[in-house]
């Protein structure tokens, strides 16, 4: 059976209906305790690129069961309606999906990151490796 709907007209639903945050406006907040960059991308892209300093690491495959409190995989951080969830992947396309299954779910603090990776790199933001982000995570958990 052909499909009815390919992913470009679900992309650009989605993009019709969530919040995009342009890297400038995202860098501009990378320091602002309201906001929580979660990057959605799989653990070989993570390994490969690296990430945003202060990211919250959410495989996208995971993220409906992190955010649901009745789920068994529950991450208590994105119960915290006095933050921004601002999400980005490689291209903007599978955040912007995702950002808007969370608005289905009901968060109303979801937004994502147009261009991904790929245009946070391609700005020259700042990008951690694993190892960094590993670093930077177990003194947060110290501190």
């Amino acid at each position: 059976m052909p499909i009815t709907k390919g992913f470009q007209v679900l992309v650009d639903e989605a993009m019709a209906q969530v919040t995009t945050h342009s890297v400038a406006e995202v860098q501009a907040r990378l320091s602002d305790p309201t906001v929580q960059i979660v990057d959605i991308r799989d653990p070989r892209e993570l390994e490969r690129e690296g990430t945003l300093p202060g990211a919250l690491l959410a495989p996208r495959g995971m993220l409906e069961f992190w955010v649901d409190p009745a789920s068994p995989y529950f991450k208590p951080v994105f119960a915290d309606e006095g933050k921004q969830f601002i999400l980005f992947c490689g291209a903007g396309w599978r955040s912007a999906l995702a950002a808007k299954t969370l608005q289905d779910m009901g968060m109303t603090n979801v937004a994502h990151i147009d261009g991904g990776f790929t245009a946070w790199r391609k700005a020259a933001a700042p990008i951690v490796t694993m190892e960094q982000h590993k670093a930077e995570s177990a003194s947060r958990k110290g501190a």
